[in-house]
Formats: C-alpha cells, structure tokens, sequence
C-alpha cells in the first residue's frame, strides 16, 4: 500500500522546527499498524501536489494553524483535489485541517468552536459504525487542538463522531472518513505544544488541558482502524 501525505501545517516556527513534522508524524502513525507501508509526503501549503493522486492507494490531509477559510493561494488547489479524488473515489482521511477541508469541498460549513479552543485529550463518541470502526471502544481519546468546527455536514456526510457536543468526524461512502482530532500526535508532542499555547489557551483551559495528559490517547486502536479504513477502500 502507498499513501500521499497532503501537508497543510504552515507552522515554520523555533517550537516547530524542534518536533518531528507532519509528514514524519502521519508515516509513524500508518507504520504503527502496517510498517510495510510506503508514505510519500507532499507540502501542499507550499504548492507541491501530486501530479497524478490516481497513482496512490490513497492519501492524508494533515492539519495545520492555519483556517480552512482564509485566503492563502494553496487551499482552492487542495479544494479541487479533494472534490477530484471524491469523484473518482480515491480514499481519503483528514484530521482537523483536513476534516474541515474535506467539510468545506464538499458543501459542508466552518465556524468557530462556540466555547473557544479545544485542547488537550479529547473524549470522541462514536456515533455511526462504519465496519473499519467496528473494534474502536464507544468512547475514543485523541488529542486535539482547534479553535474551529465542521457546523454543516456536507449532504451524503454521515457523522461517526461527537466530542464537547460538535461534531468530530464523519465518512462518506466508504472512501472518505475524517475526524477534527489529531491521531498522529504524540504525548510528548502534546505536552509541549500545550506549553507552547499556554498564553492562547489562558490559565484555566491550560490547567485543564494538563490535567487530561495524564492519561494517553487511543492511537493503536485508532491506527488499526485507520488501515483497515484503506484496506477495504483500495
């Protein structure tokens, strides 16, 4: 199986350059089920596409700081490709930047997150099942960080996950699935990214967002059924 990896993560910070970069985080989080798989990453927010995404088993949207919503030139490209490979259902998974991307692409709504950020390990209740979710356990921890949700599915979008009452995820047919948290994110990575918002997030969602760190996300199981997703895509 061989995967593009769509980089949106527009972060050039110090903190970024210190922390593995998206397309190193998705690669561990694929080879951490299938570690015969190949990943070719792609920095889509700096303008390199595929040429041909036909040639792939299939491909990940990462996230990113930026908003699905501004302006930035790369985003009506990663549009097009996205209602491209819905067309000729080529499979495709997005995680927060990527949800919302895939959301907005095919006639689905952004806004802000009516309490503000979301931060931290996150609670997901599952809601549909499609069957490559069939081992996840009905409550799904990942860590997340936004500030923005899908408010409108898209038409043919069924929800597969609730979190902080908004939706978390959602498929479509079984060649897209998505989900507004981060699999592919570390504890480690976690952790110092809350340190590294702690004035955005303010004192109180900051002490919260450590309290929850002192349990671990559902990554394997996540990674298992993310493959899976593929396997039966493909």
């Amino acid at each position: 199986m061989h995967l593009a990896i769509l980089v949106t993560n527009t972060d050039n910070s110090p903190f970024a350059d210190q922390h593995p970069k998206d397309g190193k985080k998705f690669t561990d989080l694929i080879q951490l089920s299938r570690p015969d798989w190949q990943l070719t990453v792609f920095e889509v927010h700096e303008g390199e596409f595929p040429t041909d995404i036909q040639r792939f088993d299939g491909a990940l949207i990462t996230g990113s700081p930026a908003s699905t919503r501004s302006d930035l030139p790369w985003i009506p490209r990663l549009v097009d490709l996205i209602r491209f490979m819905d067309h000729a259902q080529v499979p495709l998974f997005g995680a927060c930047f990527g949800h919302q991307a895939i959301a907005l692409a095919l006639g689905g709504e952004i806004d802000r997150n009516p309490d503000g950020w979301a931060h931290g390990l996150i609670d997901n209740q599952m809601a549909a099942r499609p069957s490559w979710t069939a081992d996840l356990p009905p409550q799904v921890a990942l860590y997340g960080s936004h500030c923005e949700h899908v408010s409108q599915l898209p038409a043919r979008a069924v929800e597969t996950a609730r979190s902080t009452g908004l939706n978390a995820g959602f498929h479509i047919g079984n060649h897209i699935w998505t989900s507004q948290h981060h699999p592919e994110m570390s504890q480690g990575f976690i952790t110092a990214l809350t340190e590294e918002m702690r004035d955005t997030l303010g004192p109180d969602l900051h002490a919260q967002a450590l309290s929850s760190l002192q349990n671990t996300s559902d990554q394997k199981p996540f990674s298992d059924s993310l493959a899976r997703f593929f396997e039966q895509a493909s």
